[in-house]
């Protein structure tokens, strides 16, 4: 299923939901040529945002309800380039606390069936804004 977010970037690029449960999400990245690098791999800075999206879907369901969630911190590790793909991040987490979330992701290229990037990801937790806070009946 294409994750699409209307009149958004994203909604351009070919992101690819695979499974979403409450421990974990899995997002696909379809390569196409226009994603690639003269070396024929898809572009670090598209892996970079992959694993932010996925880190980031998991990191925000799992935040206290009415809370948004900002990424504070990314480390990635780049093991391997995707040449076939999908490029597909495995999102799980590693610990929830009361003013953050820590996310690891692993990204495969699945074509390949090797393991080419893994990330450790850290999300503020977000107060809502006043003018977006729920009203409550």
């Amino acid at each position: 299923m294409p994750v699409t977010i209307p009149g958004h970037l994203f909604g351009t690029m070919p992101f690819y939901d695979v499974l979403e449960t409450d421990e974990m999400v899995v997002v696909d990245l379809h390569n196409r040529p226009d994603l690639i690098n003269v070396r024929g791999a898809l572009q670090g800075g598209l892996v970079a945002t992959l694993i932010d999206v996925a880190a980031g879907r998991l990191a925000f369901a799992i935040a206290d309800r009415g809370a948004g969630v900002g990424t504070a911190d990314m480390t990635i590790h780049y093991l391997a380039p995707i040449i076939e793909g999908p490029a597909r991040a495995v999102a799980t987490l590693v610990r929830k606390g009361r003013r953050s979330v820590v996310v690891a992701v692993d990204v495969l290229d699945v074509g390949r069936e090797r393991l080419a990037a893994r990330a450790t990801l850290s999300f503020a937790i977000l107060t809502p804004r006043p003018d977006q806070a729920e009203t409550t009946p």
